[in-house]
């Protein structure tokens, strides 16, 4: 009987160390906390943009529900009818291509954009970004600026605390849900949508997207702020492989800043061996993300410019230039460039193809909806009976047309067809189509004898011709499908 062997036992014996040295490791948990941050109010030039843009987007993502268009919301998504609105303009589901086309020229000018100055979008109309603009300031009216609002949360809870903290909560609470209901009346007709509101009458499926979209809102603009940023947002991670050291985002000049420290107003920088750069930690204190722009361009940075406007005003209390924290590209930055110099280098090979590819796709989704038919045919043949012969002799084929009138106006609509000598439309040629609906209309055709003996056994191809009659049955729009017509041997 064999004896397994034992398995090698490798020792691990301590290492004699320096006892007053520090230690080497030090546990770090992994399900840390995060520590809050508490962005204070800054107010400059790039604060007003930011400030504009919110107003902007706001006025009207909630003014456009309630904004009427030939006597119905002007923008409305209508799923239950399958139809959407967009001011004059109808589309079907038939017409996603455009919402397709649509993603894809955002995505375009996203890289476009990046390219040439960074991440504008985030900083100024990214609705992550402006939902929480609008959540600090009602922190900041019912609390108080950053200090303020420190000590309030580090104080025990007393009816003070809890007055505040309630106000905040509700007035956070009535903004998400606004922006909740809003976001529903663009699929739910807006004053409908009031009326049952009003009177408690909500359906099912509208309360839980209010509920969901207003919570959404609650929770990100209220708490989770900058970790959508940092965590959430793919942007943030292939933002690198947009730009490159002749785009222009925001940096520190380490060169003018260098060394930094504190000293008194009167003082000269040079004389005590400083830079720029008073080491206030103001542009930390102003950053929504928390992060130090003065470590250089980090993927946490949202490009808001908070830190520029922050900057701008402490270098005019003491008498310096502005600039210290600026909009620049890096080599504009190391080499000392001038902005013009900055901007003629951002025509470089990378922005020039992402702005021609930009131009030639919107031209091209412009002039698609601007040449967009105002209606729409689909035939299809009946293919109980592909082919029978009738009256005459003559060889009759069966098929359904589908009319989408994509107009807000009744159209009146004529049948023509082609391909086939004596070929013609038995059934009545002229059809009626309401507004923005869609009829089936059957249509007949007829083939002479004559014709049809030389054809015999064969599957022909045609072509129906619809044409909209305008007001003196004149042609105002046409449209060609093709189809077979069957002679049966």
């Amino acid at each position: 009987m064999s004896t397994s062997r034992p398995s090698p036992v490798i020792p691990i014996r301590p290492v004699a160390g320096d006892s007053d040295a520090a230690p080497a490791t030090r546990v770090v948990s992994l399900y840390e906390k995060q520590k809050k941050i508490y962005p204070r109010a800054v107010s400059g030039w790039f604060a007003r943009w930011r400030w504009t843009l919110v107003w902007i987007t706001q006025l009207v993502f909630y003014g456009l529900p309630w904004l009427q268009w030939n006597g119905r919301q002007a923008m409305l998504f209508d799923l239950e009818a399958k139809r959407f609105y967009i001011f004059g303009l109808v589309l079907y589901p038939q017409d996603f291509i455009y919402l397709t086309a649509l993603l894809v020229i955002s995505a375009l000018a996203l890289f476009f954009f990046t390219a040439v100055a960074g991440r504008l979008w985030c900083g100024y109309a990214c609705p992550q970004t402006v939902y929480t603009e609008i959540f600090m300031w009602v922190e900041r009216r019912i609390e108080g600026d950053r200090i303020a609002r420190m000590k309030l949360d580090a104080a025990p809870w007393s009816a003070a605390k809890l007055a505040r903290k309630s106000a905040k909560q509700a007035a956070w609470l009535a903004i998400g849900l606004w922006t909740g209901f809003t976001f529903v009346g663009y699929f739910t007709p807006v004053r409908e949508l009031s009326a049952a509101a009003l009177g408690l009458g909500l359906g099912p499926w509208e309360s839980f997207w209010v509920l969901f979209y207003g919570f959404a809102t609650y929770g990100n603009a209220g708490y989770l702020r900058e970790q959508i940023c940092k965590y959430m947002c793919p942007y943030a991670r292939f933002q690198s492989a947009l730009i490159d050291r002749d785009s222009m985002v925001i940096t520190y000049d380490a060169g003018r800043g260098e060394p930094r420290g504190s000293r008194k107003r009167s003082a000269d920088p040079a004389a005590i061996g400083l830079g720029s750069c008073i080491d206030c930690t103001l542009c930390v204190h102003v950053c929504p993300t928390g992060i130090d722009i003065r470590h250089g361009l980090q993927s946490e940075c949202i490009g808001c410019a908070a830190c520029i406007d922050v900057c701008d005003g402490v270098m005019d209390k003491m008498g310096y230039a502005r600039g210290l924290i600026r909009y620049s590209t890096e080599n504009g930055v190391a080499g000392g460039l001038s902005r013009g110099q900055m901007i003629r280098r951002t025509l470089r090979p990378r922005v020039l193809v992402y702005g021609a590819i930009l131009f030639a796709a919107s031209v091209a989704f412009v002039a698609s909806i601007a040449m967009k038919s105002p209606f729409k045919v689909d035939v299809i043949k009946d293919r109980n009976t592909l082919a029978r012969v009738v009256e005459d002799g003559r060889v009759e084929n069966v098929y359904r047309l589908q009319i989408m009138n994509g107009t807000e106006a009744t159209q009146r609509y004529r049948i023509a067809v082609h391909g086939l000598q004596g070929l013609a439309v038995s059934s009545d040629t002229t059809v009626e189509v309401p507004p923005a609906e869609v009829r089936s209309v059957p249509v007949r055709l007829q083939l002479p004898p004559e014709t049809a003996e030389a054809l015999q056994g064969r599957s022909n191809e045609i072509e129906f011709e619809l044409a909209q009659l305008g007001p003196q049955a004149q042609p105002a729009a046409v449209v060609r499908e093709k189809s077979t017509f069957l002679v049966p041997r």
